[in-house]
């Protein structure tokens, strides 16, 4: 399951970012976003849906929802 099919307000674990690109991997690390850290989807918005990870709420896009194994 990734973090697009997630429910809104359940807390889940991040299994795994399953993306080629090294940058993006990066960039979600930057964000706290890596394997064994809890997300929660707050809200969905028109291309993409707003997360909470370690006290800080991020903005992201569908396709990088997508990439995020929970």
């Amino acid at each position: 399951m990734n973090l697009a099919d997630a429910t809104i307000g359940e807390e889940y674990l991040v299994k795994d970012i399953i993306a080629e690109d090294e940058e993006l991997k990066s960039f979600l690390f930057s964000l706290g976003c890596y394997s064994g850290e809890p997300i929660t989807v707050i809200s969905r918005l028109k291309g993409g849906c707003v997360v909470s990870i370690k006290d800080a709420r991020y903005n992201i896009d569908t396709d990088l929802a997508r990439a995020i194994s929970i």
